[in-house]
């Protein structure tokens, strides 16, 4: 980050002291002919990107230094509006005026109708202009190579009923008077303004530089990222997919004819310039489609303004409905670009309803910048370290659209309620306050809900957690009834600046009455200095007595093996008894390189059956041996292990923000690459293990828009040396004997859990899954309503040329917006395809859903 001088700070503060002296300010507002207002209306000095933004009140503000300007004021379906103002030099050295007031009123566009003779089957003239613009779109999108410019953001979602209950839970009033919600349910639940930076750069490098920001009620840094939206890609993403994975079809896209009808609705005349205005409307429902009016300049065919809504039956998600206005204003004679923009929503479900605005305001445009060499690095969002430090003075200085009188008195108060528990904090009535108001433990905490405690200080806090008994409870064809108790110590260490996690267990089978007992301990730091590449460290250390799976990475639960083994008899989860030792530290890297190693001792001993007590009759009889029984014929010997493995990944093109102090990642849209590397070594201290393992493994998925998306896991690997492995060490493949599906990209969803783990030289597999997300379903017109996807996919396993077994599935997710179900055949060669139905997550909230993966160690 560049540092200014101390000589360069003292001008540029006299500079702004100078300049806000002698700058005098407009304000007015902007009305229609009935006297109604005209929110966010653009106020624009003419021939230059400089303006406001009128606020909902239809009210604006703007500085101007003396002279003479020349104010275009513009709403979408409204004639503009030109002023001449005149700010006058204060020559005199006395008190200058404050502000002057210049208000606009707009009149509805009367458009012009050509003179067209309509034949019959002849089509509207609409389409020969939305055809001049379709032969136009690639080149204006790709018109200008790089751009700088300001970007303000304001940002504010507001709530007009939070009904009592959600989902038949009961809202705490506690939260609803965090929100500072009235009697009524109304309020203010998110308030923030930010200015941006932004350089862009193609194809596809940019970077955002967050100047400032804030967030009522907070020190946070508010909405800094500006939402680019452009009409004039064929796919309209609208906030990076999360509104609709397939993105939106633009009405101007190369095949839009297709989608939409177009209809003339006359033109009108913008200081010499003649505007076509064309309504559009979506051929089917159900489609990513906008409606309202797109405006197409005469003659270049560019877009001078839009209006356009989407709504659920445009697969629309999350949100009831968006509305997108935005204004274009040139740059330069051949260059327009966006200076307005207005996304406006609704939010109406579980009885919540919202409303929510964000407006961009875009200026000092700048299509000719010289970028530094490297300037376009890994950091593609940095923050400033005074970003959100700045005073009110300087907010109300540099605000395109001014604050409506709730905004800013949910500023007044938050803010100083914010400060005022700030301020407290640490202080020794508040701590005394905080550990008075600790509930005492309760035998609901105990058995139910578990313990959790914090230890408050002046210098930093300790957590304490505790987990339920009754959620400890496991039962098992080893153990009968088992408690399994687990808790976590979390606290930081300062003088190391390190977070420590000490993670203890303790186990107790009634009925082969063993008692076992361990700790985990985790040290993680990393680098806070902004001057430092990003590198985060983890050690971990464990030891102690426990039971563990065979396969370390086994998808199966304790609840959902205690369930089939308690009424079913099936008791799909095998384990055994050792006393452990081990070591391991992780290192990533700003690159996106991480690598890691670890070393493990295990003393492992066989455990048997005790109990064969199931509740349903009929089930009696049905348990299997505790020993991965499909590949075995009886349990292991006891023995020894000593096992080191090493690990690399990298993940190319990785990308950070840059906050003031801490950098976080934000992905890659190329996969991730893993190599892993375990080595059994013999004869040292006692082991009895000898083998070299490896597998490569590749990581991704990807969105195609219109055609879904794709995920998927690719595995090759084997054995390089296997003279001593025991069934612990073999490559194991999840398998699932459950209704339940495990996780998708890690799970042979027909098979057994220990079938296919082997020894072999070279073993290979792969799950891949296409996601429609609402292509062909939205032909369906009931899944179209239901907004039901489909999917369909296949997981290949290959070990042996004899024996390769696939499966194939097709589906259908995104059920109550967190469903899925599948229907899968499983494929070997020289059987029957076999078939069956599987019910998991899947979908808008379903899909961010971590299906269990249990890892097979201490507390299975």
């Amino acid at each position: 980050m560049v540092r200014l001088s101390y000589i360069t700070c003292f001008l540029l503060f006299i500079l702004f002291i100078s300049v806000n002296a002698t700058a005098q300010q407009l304000h007015g507002t902007v009305k229609d002919n009935a006297g109604g207002t005209l929110p966010f209306s653009s106020i624009l000095i003419k021939g230059t990107t400089q303006g406001v933004t009128a606020n909902s009140n239809g009210e604006y503000t703007l500085n101007l230094l003396p002279g003479t300007y020349k104010m275009i004021c513009q709403h979408v379906g409204y004639g503009a509006q030109e002023k001449t103002v005149i700010i006058q030099e204060n020559k005199t050295g006395g008190p200058m005026p404050v502000s002057q007031n210049v208000s606009f009123i707009l009149s509805q566009q009367k458009l012009l109708l050509k003179e067209v003779v309509v034949k019959s089957g002849s089509e509207d003239p609409a389409y020969a202009i939305i055809r001049a613009a379709i032969k136009k779109r690639a080149y204006y999108n790709d018109q200008v190579n790089a751009f700088e410019c300001d970007a303000y953001i304001k940002g504010i979602i507001k709530l007009r009923n939070m009904p009592k209950r959600i989902l038949g839970r009961k809202v705490p009033e506690s939260d609803r008077k965090e929100m500072m919600l009235d009697s009524a349910g109304k309020g203010i639940i998110y308030l923030s303004e930010s200015v941006t930076k932004v350089s862009v750069q193609k194809p596809k490098k940019f970077k955002l530089e967050v100047v400032s920001g804030r967030q009522s009620g907070g020190d946070g840094f508010g909405f800094n990222f500006p939402t680019f939206i452009t009409l004039y890609t064929n796919n309209v993403s609208m906030f990076a997919g999360r509104l609709n994975p397939r993105g939106f079809i633009s009405p101007i896209a190369d095949g839009a004819l297709r989608y939409y009808r177009y209809k003339y609705l006359g033109s009108f005349y913008e200081d010499g310039k003649e505007v076509n205005v064309i309504r559009v409307t979506p051929r089917r429902k159900y489609e990513p489609l906008f409606s309202g009016v797109i405006n197409i300049t005469e003659g270049d065919w560019r877009i001078h303004s839009c209006d356009l809504l989407l709504t659920k039956s445009s697969q629309l998600e999350v949100i009831d409905t968006l509305q997108l206005t935005q204004i274009f204003v040139p740059v330069n004679k051949d260059v327009w670009r966006v200076k307005n923009q207005l996304i406006h929503f609704n939010f109406k479900q579980f009885g919540i309803d919202a409303v929510g605005n964000f407006v961009n305001v875009y200026s000092q445009y700048n299509i000719n910048p010289k970028f530094p060499p490297k300037y376009f690095d890994r950091v593609v969002i940095r923050y400033d370290t005074s970003a959100n430090k700045k005073t009110n003075q300087y907010w109300d200085t540099i605000r395109p659209v001014p604050l409506e009188p709730e905004e800013a008195r949910d500023y007044k108060i938050k803010d100083s309620l914010y400060l005022y528990r700030k301020d407290s904090a640490n202080s020794k009535s508040n701590i005394d306050s905080l550990k008075k108001h600790q509930a005492p433990i309760t035998l609901k905490d105990v058995f139910i809900s578990g313990i959790n405690r914090t230890h408050y200080s002046t210098h930093h806090t300790s957590t304490f957690h505790l987990e339920p008994v009754i959620r400890s409870l496991q039962y098992t064809s080893v153990e009968g009834v088992a408690v399994n108790l687990t808790g976590d110590y979390q606290t930081y260490l300062t003088k190391t600046k390190t977070n420590l996690t000490l993670s203890p267990g303790v186990r107790y089978g009634f009925n082969n009455q063993r008692f076992y007992g361990w700790l985990d301990m985790n040290f993680r730091t990393r680098d806070w200095s902004i001057d430092k590449k990003l590198k985060r460290e983890s050690w971990n250390f464990g030891g102690g007595k426990r039971v563990s799976q065979f396969n370390k990475e086994s998808n199966i639960s304790p609840l959902g093996n205690t369930i089939g083994t308690l009424f079913y008899g099936n008791n799909y989860m095998k384990f055994y008894e050792n006393y452990f030792g081990e070591a391991g530290f992780t290192k990533q890297l700003e690159n996106g390189l991480r690598f890691s190693i670890t070393g493990l001792f295990e003393d492992r001993s066989p455990l048997e059956n005790t109990t064969d007590f199931v509740l349903l009759k009929k089930n009696e009889g049905k348990l299997t041996p505790n020993y991965p029984y499909e590949i075995m014929t009886a349990n292991f010997t006891p023995h020894k292990a000593l096992i080191t493995n090493a690990s690399i990944s990298f993940k190319p093109g990785q990308r950070y923000i840059q906050y003031p102090f801490n950098k976080i990642p934000i992905g890659s849209k190329y996969p991730t690459f893993t190599l892993n590397y375990s080595k059994g070594i013999s004869n040292v201290l006692g082991s009895d293990v000898d083998f070299d393992k490896w597998n490569f493994v590749i990581d991704h998925n990807f969105n195609m828009k219109l055609a879904g998306s794709v995920k998927y896991k690719a595995l090759v690997g084997g054995f390089l040396n296997a003279r001593s492995v025991y069934i612990q060490d073999f490559q194991h493949f999840n398998g699932n004997r459950s209704h339940l599906a495990k996780e998708y990209l890690n799970t042979f969803q027909l098979q057994s859990y220990y079938a296919n783990s082997t020894t072999s030289d070279f073993f290979s597999a792969l799950f891949f899954e296409h996601h429609f997300n609402g292509f062909l379903t939205n032909k369906i017109p009931l899944f179209r309503r239901l907004n039901w996807h489909l999917l369909d996919g296949a997981n290949i396993l290959y070990i042996s040329p004899k024996d390769p077994y696939a499966e194939v599935f097709v589906g259908m997710e995104n059920m109550f917006k967190i469903l899925r179900v599948d229907l899968i055949a499983g494929l070997r060669n020289g059987y029957k395809p076999n078939f069956d139905v599987k019910i998991g997550v899947g979908g808008l909230i379903g899909g961010r859903v971590k299906v269990n993966k249990v890892k097979g160690r201490s507390g299975l």
